[in-house]
């Protein structure tokens, strides 16, 4: 039976959240700064001469800062960055590519069989992990190993997982000097956190508000291709695994050739949907009139239409205030639930299942 926590009780919040995902997130900030400062700076890396594509491989949280890469660097550097969630890599991986396997744990099946597969086609290859098998296999080949901090679900860790890569391809001379964006970015997250953090009351809570608005309906989440499309993924995950809730995620202008159509029916369906449409200053002019349009198209079908702007000065405040918003409303959207934010257990099961022979 559901166990609602007032949103504004903070001693409640805390006792609800076993594995500390709040004062993890509240770590934010920290992770972020960590790792632009200390944790690449001693890491070896390979003489990289010729690159003609980065892959990042990984799952779940740890492939999210791989999306975090491929939207930001699109317009800075000159080659593509692709994003692999499986156990195969693309045909086109070979010598000149990079390759960034990017597993928290460092036990990802997909992951170590990615990895392998990388080094059999002769690609360099970075990996970045708390440790684990992927950790002995990178230390044994002798591979570069960006070693970051265990203790938190990987959800939890997007500093830990998306930073190094920029301070990477900064270092290879791909991307200009960071820290100061970077660390501009994580003390605008650090003030964000006092206005959405769970100390701050509801009425003058953004997060708090949110959560309130999708409690018992479902959460669908649009983004924009080229600015917020990684967010928008990054919201529908993080309702999924914190708040143990069904959420969906499109993206402009993509959605306005398809699932714009379905909003007829089922009309009792279609009143439990509650829309979120993520904002962005860079969205195409073109994208804004379209969402401008589109919004005023569903606004009667569904149960109500929430635009959550981005704030901050530079593309990676804007991103992380988008990101920081929505991963305490799923937190939030738990309490009110009355789950328990940290376990995955079915997550869990399945990982027991498969190793089971």
């Amino acid at each position: 039976m559901e166990q609602q926590i007032d949103l504004n009780n903070y001693e409640g919040l805390c006792r609800l959240d076993s594995t500390g995902m709040m004062d993890t997130l509240a770590g934010l900030p920290a992770q972020c700064l960590l790792a632009v400062r200390d944790i690449c700076g001693s890491v070896e890396l390979p003489a990289i001469e010729a690159i003609s594509n980065i892959v990042v491989t990984g799952l779940g949280g740890s492939a999210i800062g791989g999306d975090l890469l491929r939207v930001y660097s699109a317009g800075r550097i000159p080659v593509p960055v692709t994003v692999n969630r499986d156990y195969v890599l693309p045909a086109f991986v070979g010598p000149d590519t990079l390759v960034f396997a990017v597993s928290y744990s460092g036990n990802t099946e997909e992951t170590l069989s990615a990895y392998e597969e990388a080094r059999a086609r002769g690609a360099s290859v970075i990996a970045i992990t708390t440790g684990g098998k992927l950790g002995e296999m990178a230390a044994g080949d002798d591979i570069p190993l960006v070693k970051i901090p265990a203790g938190c679900a990987p959800r939890a860790a997007t500093g830990y997982l998306f930073i190094p890569t920029l301070v990477i391809l900064q270092r290879l001379g791909m991307l200009p000097d960071l820290t100061v964006e970077t660390t501009a970015m994580a003390g605008f997250i650090k003030e964000l956190q006092e206005k959405i953090g769970p100390e701050s009351p509801g009425e003058e809570n953004v997060s708090k508000q949110i959560a309130h608005k999708l409690y018992k309906k479902i959460p669908v989440i649009w983004g924009v291709s080229g600015t917020t499309e990684v967010v928008a993924q990054r919201w529908k995950g993080q309702i999924n695994e914190n708040a143990k809730a069904p959420a969906y995620w499109n993206v402009f202008p993509e959605l306005n050739h398809n699932e714009i159509v379905g909003f007829e029916y089922p009309r009792e369906i279609l009143k439990k949907i509650h829309l979120i449409i993520l904002r962005d200053e860079q969205d195409h002019p073109r994208v804004q009139k379209r969402i401008e349009i589109t919004r005023d198209i569903i606004k009667d079908a569904v149960d109500g239409i929430t635009e959550v702007w981005s704030s901050g000065d530079g593309d990676l405040a804007r991103l992380f205030s988008l990101i920081y918003t929505g991963d305490y409303a799923s937190l939030y959207l738990a309490a009110l639930y009355g789950i328990d934010p940290g376990p995955v257990k079915v997550i869990d099961f399945l990982k027991w299942e498969l190793a089971v022979e």
